[in-house]
């Protein structure tokens, strides 16, 4: 089953969940502040998981600074995501769509029924909260990070 995501040009869903520190992070709260790259992974501690937010972490300032916040969105619990956070070395904020269970995953169309987790879903999301760009990917299929850099050079 192929997931396309939501697309592009159109409003992208609020959502309001809790990062690996308990932190409620809400969509809104970047509104007319910030771009946002908003990226669905399966699972953490998975090997291509691991790899592409590690790869995100030492492009760091390229996807977290004035202009732009990262979030990254999985269906784990806050406190795999923490364990998850501090064992990678990852300083920006990972939320857990662990209940009501990919709710938002759901929402931006990228949950798999099957497999019970989201897909490799990134969004961008620019300071009006519409999506700009998108990718999907499927489960073994890691990202070039590369595609977002140019995306977000063009809002």
């Amino acid at each position: 089953m192929a997931l396309a995501g939501i697309a592009t040009g159109t409003k992208a869903p609020e959502f309001e969940l809790k990062d690996n520190h308990g932190r409620t992070v809400k969509l809104a709260d970047f509104r007319g502040e910030k771009n946002v790259v908003l990226l669905f992974y399966p699972f953490a501690f998975t090997g291509v998981c691991t790899g592409e937010l590690c790869a995100l972490r030492d492009e760091l300032p390229t996807f977290v600074n004035d202009d732009t916040q990262l979030i990254a969105v999985s269906n784990d619990s806050i406190h795999t995501l923490r364990v998850f956070a501090e064992q990678e070395g990852l300083e920006y904020p990972l939320v857990s769509d662990f209940w009501p269970h990919g709710e938002v995953s759901r929402a931006y169309g990228v949950f798999d029924e099957e497999k019970g987790c989201a897909v490799r879903g990134t969004f961008i999301i620019d300071k009006e909260g519409v999506v700009r760009w998108s990718v999907v990917n499927g489960l073994p299929d890691a990202r070039d990070l590369n595609e977002y850099v140019k995306a977000l050079e063009t809002l």
